[in-house]
């Protein structure tokens, strides 16, 4: 509703004879990390303007934009988030040139870490360049939290969700770019990142209607954070646990994470605000209670905010590419195989795939089945579904 707001508030003011005033565009933005730093209050606007940008260097036929962009927190409140947009310079053919929205894999909680600012860009040699040489755009945010004030909202769907989405309406805002809106977009992520785009699926068809998704790629996806812990427990992935409490910590004031640690946990929480992802594997074999007085996992108000981040519950009104490593040590296959059924359930085109590796080997196994699914989607192919 309130992409018609807009319009049908001028056309009163034209009735009454008041002449509107013409919305502010995107600005350039501050140089430096004080790019990083959203004006408040924040401008008027809705979720996908583009507060201001700046232009990246070009390279190798892409041109980029580093973008500060308006969305939308996991409990509705306006936000900025940063991202990118990279833009191939070869003219598209013909109609309006495809987008894929990343969903980036695990880099942080740190401002530091910022998938803008974060080196290396793993993700970059195995998905990104491969999309930017099909000539399709591709946009990439931070994240809430990421390189922006507050703390990251790390695995938390509803947060990230909308950000994914915002960051494809902020790539057809941004004037620079030369994207038009209306034309075929598509969410891809792995780990994190799965998560992230398989939650803008979810999001899509209430939060952003006027989306034309065309197809989902979630890899290695956390779709149920209660399970996810049961498996991190003890695990070599335990440092990934850490990172995601943050995360829920962040996104809802009433978790109040500090109130169960011990003395170990409150220094842990002191001192690793600003982790990067090399950070998790100092903490491998560890348990919660090491860290806490007693389990706030088990805590009503824990269990109820893990429950809302649950993917399953809004299924996706376009087709779906789920994949997953057999062997995956950080994030269990059991539960992605979970969501596989209640999406098929639901009557979503879901194509499933599993590949014999772990975490990091089956997104380096999946990348060209992911740019070959997500092409297809794009040239209007049916999705070969295997629920």
């Amino acid at each position: 509703m309130r992409r018609f707001v807009r319009p049908l508030l001028v056309a009163l003011l034209v009735l009454v004879g008041v002449p509107p005033v013409a919305a502010a565009g995107p600005v350039p933005g501050p140089p430096g990390d004080a790019f990083y730093t959203p004006p408040s209050p924040l401008p008027a606007g809705v979720p996908g303007d583009v507060v201001w940008w700046r232009a990246l260097p070009a390279r190798s036929g892409v041109q980029g934009y580093l973008v500060l962009y308006r969305s939308e927190s996991a409990t509705g409140a306006p936000i900025a988030v940063t991202g990118r947009v990279l833009v191939p310079t070869t003219p598209w053919p013909s109609g309006v040139r495809p987008i894929v929205s990343v969903a980036s894999g695990t880099r942080g909680v740190g401002d530091r870490c910022a998938p803008s600012k974060f080196q290396p860009d793993y993700e970059k040699p195995l998905f990104i360049d491969a999309m930017l040489g099909r000539g399709w755009a591709v946009a990439i945010t931070d994240y809430e939290g990421l390189g922006t004030p507050g703390g990251h909202t790390y695995v938390v769907g509803r947060s990230e969700g909308r950000s994914v989405i915002d960051a494809a309406r902020a790539a057809t805002r941004l004037p620079a770019t030369g994207l038009a809106a209306g034309g075929p977009v598509a969410f891809a992520g792995y780990s994190q990142g799965g998560g992230g785009a398989a939650w803008a699926g979810e999001l899509a068809p209430s939060y952003a209607p006027e989306l034309a998704v065309v197809g989902i790629a979630a890899g290695g996806t956390p779709a149920d954070l209660t399970a996810v812990a049961r498996h991190l427990e003890g695990g070599i992935g335990f440092g990934f646990l850490l990172l995601a409490a943050f995360g829920l910590d962040s996104a809802y004031d009433e978790l109040d994470l500090p109130a169960y640690l011990n003395e170990k946990g409150r220094a842990v929480y002191a001192t690793q605000q600003d982790a990067c992802v090399d950070a998790v594997f100092g903490y491998a074999f560890g348990r919660i209670a090491d860290y806490t007085t007693s389990d706030p996992l088990s805590r009503s108000d824990w269990q109820a905010r893990l429950a809302e981040n649950r993917l399953g519950a809004h299924p996706p009104a376009a087709p779906v590419y789920l994949y997953h490593g057999l062997v995956d040590e950080i994030i269990p296959l059991s539960q992605a195989q979970t969501l596989r059924r209640e999406y098929c359930a639901a009557g979503v085109d879901v194509t499933w795939g599993v590949f014999l590796g772990e975490h990091v080997t089956t997104m380096v196994s999946a990348a060209g089945d992911v740019v070959s699914y997500l092409a297809d989607r794009f040239a209007g192919k049916p999705p070969r579904t295997n629920c």
